[in-house]
Parts: C-alpha cells; sequence; structure tokens
C-alpha cells in the first residue's frame, strides 16, 4: 500500500529533509499529500482529506504537536501519528496519546522505514487482517528516540541483570523492568522456560536435547524465525513439553 501523509513542522528545512527521506521509503511507499507548519494548518488538513499517517513535530509555534495529537483523536477515522522531534523527554506522554512512534532528529532512513511498515500493519489490522497486532505493545527507548514493539512480534524475553532483552525476528532492543512483571501481565502470550527467560507460546516450534555449560544435560526449545536455542529448567520442563505436545 502507499501511505498517505502528513508532515506538520514550523522549519522548511526539516519538511524539506523528511520529504526526501519519505521519497526513498519502500514496502510501504509513502506520499506527502500535504505540508503544514502549525498545528492549526495541520488540523485544517486532516478534516479536508483522508490520511494515513501525521509525521508532526512537537515544539511549534502556538498549539504544540501534543495538542495537535489530542485534536486528533476527535476526527471519525483518525490517522497514525508520529512524531519527529529533537527532543526524546516527551516520549512517554506520546504514547499515552496513541502516538505509533516517536523518532528524534536526525531522522535515519531505515528508522523511518521501520516506522513506515510499523503503521501499514496497524492500517491492515484495522481493517481486519492480523487483528493482534494491536493488541499491546512494549515501549523501548533507545539513543535515536522511543518506539513501540507489538507484543506479537516479540518471540523472548530474557532477563540479564536489570535489564531484558527483547527479541524479535529482526532486531534485539534492552528494555529496563522486571521479568516477574511482565510474565504476570503477558501470561496468556508467554510462557516461562527458565528463571531468566520467557518465550512467545505461538514461536515454540520444538523441544530437543541440549547440553547446557552452566546446566549441564537437559532440554532447550527451539523457536520460529531464531536460530539459537533456548535452555528449559528442569522445574519448567513439563509445562514446555505439555506445549509443544500440543502444537
Amino acid at each position: 500500500m502507499t501511505l498517505r501523509v502528513l508532515i506538520v513542522d514550523d522549519e522548511a528545512l526539516a519538511r524539506a529533509r523528511l520529504r526526501s527521506l519519505l521519497s526513498d521509503c519502500t514496502a510501504p511507499a509513502a506520499l506527502v499529500v500535504a505540508e503544514a507548519a502549525t498545528a492549526v494548518d495541520a488540523m485544517r488538513c486532516a478534516t479536508h482529506q483522508t490520511l494515513d499517517l501525521v509525521l508532526a513535530d512537537i515544539h511549534m509555534p502556538g498549539a504544540d504537536g501534543l495538542t495537535l495529537a489530542q485534536t486528533l483523536r476527535t476526527l471519525p477515522v483518525p490517522p497514525a501519528l508520529v512524531f519527529v522531534t529533537a527532543y526524546a523527554e516527551h516520549a512517554v506522554q506520546a504514547f499515552e496519546l496513541d502516538a505509533v512512534d516517536y523518532l528524534t532528529k536526525p531522522v535515519r532512513l531505515e528508522r523511518l522505514q521501520t516506522t513506515l511498515q510499523k503503521v501499514e500493519r496497524l492500517a491492515q489490522a484495522g481493517k481486519g487482517e492480523e487483528p493482534d497486532l494491536i493488541d499491546d505493545f512494549l515501549i523501548i527507548q533507545e539513543r535515536a528516540g522511543s518506539q513501540r514493539v507489538a507484543l506479537v512480534d516479540v518471540l523472548y524475553l530474557k532477563a540479564e541483570l536489570k535489564y531484558i532483552t527483547v527479541r524479535t525476528a529482526a532486531h534485539s532492543y534492552v528494555l529496563e523492568g522486571s521479568l516477574s512483571d511482565l510474565e504476570q501481565r503477558y501470561a496468556q502470550r508467554f510462557i516461562r522456560i527458565h528463571r531468566n527467560t520467557l518465550v512467545a507460546r505461538h514461536a515454540v516450534r520444538a523441544l530437543q536435547r541440549q547440553h547446557d555449560p552452566q546446566e549441564g544435560d537437559g532440554w532447550a526449545v527451539q523457536l520460529d524465525q531464531v536460530s539459537e536455542p533456548l535452555f528449559v529448567s528442569r522445574r519448567q520442563l513439563a509445562a514446555v513439553r505439555a506445549l509443544v505436545e500440543l502444537r
């Protein structure tokens, strides 16, 4: 699909750079149908044409991007919203306003392409395709900004010291938090296989013999889309075996 995009930024050079980056994006492609320098102009554009995505700065003269986000939510069919800003301190507030993503300037092409793919998947989910994609997200804080990772894409969560590795088929992210809290919150999605590892129930493919340097001889699960086996503790083996047998 081709995403219809509105760029909102009070700086003409910033709008031009985004337009240039969008022209290089593929799968999905993006068509800039309008630009706006203020939140007021942006709402005027949004109410007079169909948009799939609004790329908006936060700090602008007059009403800011956060105010724009609140107003966009009142539309009968709100477009997806992504903030593009030089400041990272508003990330949490942005996601509370249902922003799909939060990009920090200067935006990299690869990062923008990932965001467009996320918007496309959400648009497909809204049309009845892959409905699980709109269920829940993890907010990942990175140097380049903050983003939401759909839980349906997460293959495993592995605790290491005070951080958690969040693994998808394409990327590994680092999340600060408690593995136990995630297990309680998303018990329907993940199963504990070890004191430091949760795996996505839908991704479990096989249970196989495995020798671990620390654990010794035992069992490991093989997941779809990742090559490394994940060791299963003796305590969790029965539950994991039952899950494999049900698949």
